[in-house]
């Protein structure tokens, strides 16, 4: 039977006979199910469409609840409320349900989605800009004095302390101190670095 739209919606009859009809569904009774399934339909499908705003859903969601009620009347207790208390709050609860589906849904999928993306990577355009910017920081160091390209290359290609570079070429730490800073200005201003 489709959930009957919010324009068909009977009226609900007293609370005493909801809990008449519940307790006939509760043995079996079809005929109690369809005059209750008449009678809270168009509530049980205004609250869902409340909470998950998507019709479809909505229709889906409501006919689970009134598929549930008539799986699960005999839980239903006159005690703790009444029946239609009892209907509404099956309704909110799947319909609250689905919300958290699939918003973990959703997550899911974004999470996915971000650990398997890589940007997009072009190996060989990566190479020959490699290939290029080394190309160039060679016809830089080559523009320096004899000196300053001796202390660059001791101290930032072959890893040596500055204290090292000074020893090696058996020259006082701060020329070579002037020497690095020097040779470093003078490749940053051919490399087009700005400062």
């Amino acid at each position: 039977m489709p959930v009957a739209a919010r324009g068909d919606q009977s009226p609900v009859p007293h609370q005493g006979a909801l809990e008449s009809l519940l307790d006939r569904v509760s043995r079996g009774d079809q005929q109690a199910f369809e005059t209750l399934y008449t009678a809270v339909a168009g509530a049980v499908l205004g609250l869902v469409r409340r909470v998950l705003r998507d019709p479809a859903q909505s229709e889906e969601v409501a006919q689970e609840v009134l598929i549930e009620v008539w799986r699960s009347a005999a839980r239903f207790d006159v005690h703790h409320g009444s029946a239609m208390s009892w209907i509404m709050t099956l309704a909110h609860r799947r319909a609250v349900d689905r919300v958290r589906s699939a918003q973990s849904a959703a997550d899911r999928e974004h999470k996915a989605g971000v650990g398997t993306y890589t940007a997009p990577f072009d190996e060989v355009s990566e190479q020959v800009e490699r290939r290029l910017e080394r190309e160039q920081v060679r016809r830089c160091l080559e523009q320096l004095t004899e000196l300053q390209r001796e202390s660059v290359t001791l101290a930032y290609y072959r890893g040596y302390t500055y204290r090292e570079t000074a020893e090696l070429l058996g020259t006082a730490l701060g020329t070579v101190k002037t020497r690095l800073r020097d040779g470093l200005i003078r490749l940053r201003d051919c490399l087009g670095v700005s400062a």
